[in-house]
């Protein structure tokens, strides 16, 4: 099938060449001249493992292609994708001027039979507005509008792409719902159960309920942790005894500094706004909110806590800045929280992330960037972890290398990648989430 996407970042350019990757014809489109460059030189302007493989096999075989103007590829298209970006307002509302935007570009330049399909996360109406813009563009007959809401993790986009839980459709005709089942065959040969056909406010819906869900029991979880604080428990084998319950189940629930990144954040948001617009708020969902941008806001005090209170003047290594692991991804990142709570009270910031430094360099000054994680902690007081970056781990940040370059001894893990009794037995006096400090003088 004949595909167009409008938008190459995250959810596009993963989505274009993806499909491309199964045998589809893909033109991905982008007003930026620059992106446009990059990706037809072959450079990828985010960091995904994998994608930079599969965006090479569609170029080499011809089914991938980008391009400034939706006006040549739309005309032949089967289906064109709405993939650009819904950031927040100042309200915590998705802005779609963008959406609406290219929906009006790409209006006059349709013929023949197409489904218009939002890719994009757009709360509940978004989609019959996009009909209504489409109406004087061409007949009923030869356009339908769908959503197709996406459910790529950043980190594994690709191999969430080729094995999805489950693919979500929603349109009002059948001819639409076959054409992209169609496009879909491949992804689903055998699991017929994964194809999820709906009404587009649904579908619409679908995609806010599971990140607002994933929202609301990773918050949980980090109650849960401060409460095993408080009361001397484990917060691991709380999680543990809880996630093999199947009707829980394991994921989301390791404690850690806060959910950040592109969809929790928003969506949450977004969700909880037309909620309250319908008159039919959902406060769990509004808690969860609260309670995670209070928890990234006092990531420093935690910190301070662990050095006896005073930060003014100390050095405090930083590993990690992207919100999770691979990924280039700073948004709304609880390492960017801690960064500016440790510099607000003084403190001197050392920062090593894989990835993350070229994203997070403009929202940060005064900080020193660094080349490895010893290097972070080179004259440091303090190494804070803060995301899971394999370099992180144990095996590969060896805890004799990183005493040795510190100053101090003090090690607050935020994502419980060490076991205490071993940092405690290297002499580092360790913080973690939800579990006991392990100081080496105790063992």
């Amino acid at each position: 099938m004949k595909i167009v996407v409008i938008g190459t970042g995250y959810v596009g350019l993963v989505s274009g060449a993806c499909f491309a990757d199964i045998g589809h014809e893909v033109t991905c489109v982008d007003k930026n001249p620059e992106v446009l460059k990059r990706l037809q030189r072959g450079e990828i302007p985010i960091y995904e493992p994998g994608l930079d493989a599969v965006v090479a096999r569609g170029v080499d075989a011809g089914r991938l292609r980008f391009a400034e103007s939706s006006l040549e590829a739309v005309p032949n298209a089967d289906v064109v994708f709405i993939a650009v970006g819904t950031p927040p307002d100042d309200n915590g509302d998705a802005d779609l001027s963008y959406v609406f935007s290219a929906v009006r570009e790409l209006a006059p330049s349709l013929s023949g039979y197409t489904v218009v399909a939002t890719k994009s996360t757009v709360p509940v109406g978004t989609g019959r507005a996009v009909a209504k813009i489409l109406e004087g563009a061409a007949s009923p007959e030869e356009v339908d509008v769908a959503s197709v809401p996406e459910f790529l993790r950043e980190g594994s986009a690709v191999a969430d792409f080729a094995h999805p839980d489950r693919i979500v459709v929603g349109t009002d005709t059948e001819r639409a719902a076959a054409t992209l089942r169609e496009l879909h065959e491949p992804l689903i040969e055998g699991r017929p159960d994964r194809f999820v056909s709906t009404e587009i406010e649904t579908s619409e819906l679908i995609k806010y309920s599971a990140n607002a869900f994933l929202a609301v029991k990773i918050t949980f979880i980090n109650e849960i942790a401060d409460l095993c604080e408080c009361v001397g428990a484990n917060v691991e084998d709380v999680a543990k005894g809880m996630g093999l319950d199947t009707r829980i189940g394991r994921w989301g629930l390791s404690a850690g500094p806060g959910y950040g990144g592109s969809c929790f954040p928003k969506d949450t948001s977004a969700l909880a706004n037309s909620a309250a617009k319908a008159e039919s708020p959902i406060k769990l969902v509004e808690a969860a909110i609260d309670i995670n941008d209070t928890r990234k806001k006092t990531l420093a005090d935690r910190v301070a806590s662990a050095l006896g209170g005073d930060l003014k003047g100390r050095t405090i290594a930083v590993l990690g800045i992207t919100f999770k692991a691979n990924t280039d991804d700073v948004r709304d990142s609880p390492g960017i929280d801690l960064v500016l709570g440790l510099l607000a009270a003084g403190a001197t910031v050392r920062i090593f992330d894989p990835q993350g430094a070229e994203q997070a360099r403009a929202q940060l000054d005064g900080v020193t960037w660094c080349s490895g994680a010893l290097d972070a902690a080179t004259g440091a007081e303090a190494t804070a972890i803060v995301t899971e970056w394999d370099h992180f781990k144990p095996g590969t940040l060896h805890l004799s290398g990183l005493k040795g370059a510190m100053t101090g001894a003090t090690v607050i893990d935020f994502r419980n990648l060490f076991e205490p009794d071993e940092v405690a037995r290297a002499g580092l006096v360790y913080h973690s989430i939800g579990r006991r400090v392990a100081n080496p003088s105790s063992t």
